[in-house]
């Protein structure tokens, strides 16, 4: 999902992204799915979110391989 997209999810769920780095943008569509906000934090080391929507580009983003 590319920046503008992720953008749109998020003002799809009021949230006001003006200025915010894709990080934190990710970080507080979780928060409001009252999920972890973990996006690219160092839980990815045990992440245990196989459905999460974020997974492949937060493990990608880590140094991590995608075959999970």
């Amino acid at each position: 999902m590319n920046f503008k997209e992720i953008q749109k999810l998020a003002k799809g769920m009021g949230v006001n992204t003006h200025r915010m780095k894709k990080t934190d943008v990710i970080r507080t569509i979780q928060r409001e799915e009252q999920t972890f906000d973990c996006y690219a934090t160092d839980r990815v080391h045990h992440c245990e979110e196989p459905t999460c929507l974020w997974r492949r580009d937060c493990l990608s983003t880590n140094g991590h391989t995608t075959a999970s």
